[in-house]
């Protein structure tokens, strides 16, 4: 049992409830941390990278879904489940773009390997969640996708953190539902 003697608050990003759309965001971010780490578990760097997402929407830097997927693969790759988008991930042959990604192995696949296991993605959907896989979180802020990618990246990604931690995070569905209505 641990015990807290004193504390001091650095920022409470009470800005963040301020908007519906930031505030589910950040919501989103929490429940993910928590479905993906064990209790107690330590990772610097997810920490750091989830403080700097809260400062990024506090300072209303960039755009969010961007955020989010950037954030969504740092989870991923902190917790083991990190897209190998390289090499295919059967045969090992270099990638330069890819159709298809295994939600098996967690990667993409070549044309010439069975494609078994996975979902049929767009060669820029492939390329750009290459590129978003290497990227730092501090220059999310740079990087525009088109809708319709960004729709396609979030499915993608949404399915590969439903099949690998052992609950589904709910906050974006609530606020697509209301999107939507």
């Amino acid at each position: 049992m641990y015990t807290l003697n004193e504390g001091e608050i650095i920022d409470s990003f009470q800005n963040l409830l301020d908007d519906l759309e930031t505030i589910t965001y950040a919501s989103y971010f929490c429940e993910l941390i928590d479905i993906a780490m064990t209790e107690e578990e330590s990772n610097r760097e997810l920490f750091k990278d989830f403080i700097s997402a809260f400062y990024f929407m506090k300072n209303k830097v960039g755009d969010l879904e961007t955020l989010s997927r950037i954030f969504e693969l740092k989870v991923l790759n902190a917790t083991g489940y990190g897209l190998n988008l390289d090499k295919c991930c059967i045969c090992r042959n270099k990638l330069n773009s890819s159709t298809y990604m295994s939600l098996q192995y967690l990667g993409g696949i070549c044309e010439n390997c069975e494609r078994i296991n996975g979902i049929n993605i767009s060669n820029a959907t492939y390329n750009i969640l290459r590129y978003l896989n290497n990227l730092p979180l501090e220059k999310s802020y740079r990087v525009t996708i088109p809708d319709g990618l960004k729709e396609e990246i979030y499915k993608v990604l949404n399915t590969i953190i439903s099949q690998n931690y052992f609950k589904k995070p709910k906050s974006l569905e609530t606020l697509n539902f209301l999107k939507g209505s």
